[in-house]
């Protein structure tokens, strides 16, 4: 498309008489070995997960509680997978735990 235009481009400014290059099709690559890319930080509020060794997985989730201040919670696992699922168990966990401070919180305070 781009040696298209620029031959289009020389016939109108240039004057000249270069022929069109022909269309090449694309072809189709297998992507069958795709691997999407992983970046280095992960969305806010879905933890972090750490490989600690060869056989243990730390998954790791630090909110800020009801009183303003960080907590720091951790599951362990022997995969990522298995660390994956029990992190987001957890994430879960806390943040009806926070909801729930809060509430009570918010109670004493009227």
């Amino acid at each position: 498309m781009q040696k298209q235009a620029a031959v289009k481009i020389d016939h109108q400014i240039g004057k000249t008489d270069a022929p069109m290059p022909p269309e090449e099709k694309k072809q189709h690559t297998d992507q069958s070995g795709f691997q999407p890319y992983q970046p280095k930080h992960r969305k806010p509020g879905t933890g972090c997960v750490y490989q600690i060794n060869d056989h243990l997985w730390e998954g790791k989730y630090s909110p800020v509680g009801a009183d303003g201040k960080r907590i720091s919670q951790n599951v362990y696992a022997k995969t990522k997978e298995e660390c994956e699922e029990k992190l987001a168990v957890m994430i879960e966990e806390v943040k009806q735990e926070i909801a729930a401070e809060k509430d009570k919180l918010k109670a004493a305070n009227q």
